[in-house]
């Protein structure tokens, strides 16, 4: 259930505000502006107003930037104390214009959405409720604000008295959720709204159609959600863990690693998590996707080891014993490698919490997590030079090859294309005839080839040799 924030306090004023000019529209009798708006489970028109963009107010539950909120602390316990204040108003609006993945920086989005308002005006109303609160149209009272200050008007549907701050909730996603909007939720605040669904019992198949996605594509939101969640646990030290928004630029990169996580999981649990963890670590030290794709399950033994300082080095091989209570028995646990490999991870985790918190310029135990991490990362990058060097060289080994399947994948499909046109008789023959003998060319130049680099032939290179070496 969504928590109840209350009215605003000039609730009463807007209220008779709104009230005044809904009756002059509907009193107007000409063609009036309404928005179309999914309410409790029906599509339904509300009238379209003018308001001061002074006086509305930013809505305090907006999904938009709930991992934002944590970014300083004070304010966000007085956003949650008194959301209505001018501190928590002119917090809310700093969140809204910044680039979520680095508060920092203004968003480009939104600078390229107060352009277009400056020059084109609102193109879709907001819409808000009697007491003056935004449930669609935040960001876009952020940029009229900033182009043209409180006194200007903003175009606002208006929700009926009977709102609720469940319905609040529900509108919002309703609207922000499909492709229409201005602006798209940033990665990680679609993970929390995801994840608030499914805590509300919504089966997952109800949450894809919600956000006009597939089951599997919300099951992967879900797994890194999850991920994510036990990372940010994994990365506490005295009192300072990562922002959930730290991992706003990693979308992409988390998104291959379930995938690969996956695929890995029904050939070899364990190894799955070991590549995992190595793959996380490479993704917390802000590795390349292409770099974080060099790790493969050979990477510690053929690359890493050589490279990691001392206080790093750790037994890698055979497994730990692990009691289970009341029993009186051990059974087999984690292995040591993959204790080793999380021990790296938490240890790039906790880096990039000191770094996040910039406590490595006060505390000594943060400070000497800052350096554990850049070390790590020096090794790590020591590490993918050569495993790079070995991927190109195996894709150069293999491009021949692959090259040759894909051509046989294209005359087996030439075989059905010619039994479909001997039904309908539509074969161009002298086409036909003319690429053939382009074939039987560029198959001669690849026995030439083959002969030179090939020294010791098989059953299909001697076939080549043999077959087209002559017509060349």
């Amino acid at each position: 259930m969504t928590r109840d924030y209350g009215r605003p306090p000039r609730a009463e004023e807007n209220r008779a505000l709104i009230e005044s000019r809904l009756a002059e529209v509907a009193a107007g009798g000409g063609l009036r502006e309404t928005v179309t708006v999914d309410w409790r489970g029906r599509p339904t028109h509300f009238d379209v107003i003018e308001m001061p963009v002074g006086d509305l107010y930013y809505n305090p539950a907006t999904h938009r930037i709930r991992a934002q909120r944590s970014h300083d602390s004070v304010r966000s316990e007085l956003l949650d104390q008194n959301p209505w204040s001018q501190g928590s108003q002119e917090y809310l609006d700093f969140l809204l214009k910044a680039l979520p993945s680095d508060l920092s920086k203004i968003d480009p989005v939104f600078t390229g959405l107060a352009e277009s308002l400056n020059d084109y005006n609102q193109s879709d109303p907001g819409l808000i409720t009697r007491d003056g609160v935004l449930v669609n149209g935040n960001t876009r009272r952020a940029a009229l604000l900033q182009i043209r200050g409180p006194g200007q008007s903003m175009r606002v549907a208006v929700l009926p008295e009977s709102c609720t701050w469940d319905d609040i909730s529900d509108v919002e996603l309703s609207l922000q959720l499909r492709k229409t909007h201005h602006r798209e939720y940033s990665y990680v605040n679609r993970l929390l709204t995801i994840d608030e669904l499914a805590k509300q019992g919504m089966p997952v198949s109800v949450i894809a159609a919600t956000f006009r996605t597939t089951v599997p594509a919300c099951e992967q939101d879900m797994w890194v959600f999850n991920s994510v969640q036990s990372l940010i646990e994994r990365s506490e030290a005295q009192g300072t863990r990562l922002p959930i928004f730290a991992f706003e630029d990693k979308a992409e990169k988390l998104k291959e690693l379930y995938r690969r996580y996956s695929k890995d999981l029904a050939v070899d649990p364990e190894m799955a998590e070991i590549v995992k963890e190595y793959r996380l670590a490479a993704i917390m030290l802000d590795f390349s996707k292409t770099d974080v794709r060099l790790i493969e399950d050979d990477f510690q033994e053929r690359y890493l080891s050589r490279h990691l300082p001392e206080r790093f080095q750790e037994q890698v091989s055979g497994h730990e014993t692990v009691s289970i209570p009341g029993l009186n028995r051990k059974v087999k646990g984690a292995s040591n490698a993959l204790n080793s490999v999380k021990r790296l991870t938490d240890t790039a985790l906790k880096a990039k919490a000191a770094e996040a918190s910039d406590s490595s310029l006060r505390d000594p135990v943060a400070a000497d997590a800052a350096r554990a991490g850049e070390e790590l990362r020096d090794a790590m990058k020591r590490a993918l030079e050569p495993a790079g060097k070995d991927s190109r060289i195996r894709k150069r080994k293999q491009a021949a090859p692959t090259r040759v399947l894909d051509a046989c994948q294209a005359l087996d499909q030439c075989v059905t294309d010619l039994v479909i046109s001997r039904g309908s008789r539509s074969l161009d023959e002298e086409t036909f005839d003319e690429a053939v003998i382009k074939l039987k060319e560029s198959l001669a130049k690849l026995a030439l080839e083959t002969r030179r680099t090939v020294s010791a032939p098989g059953d299909g290179v001697n076939w080549l040799i043999t077959s087209f070496s002559a017509e060349s």
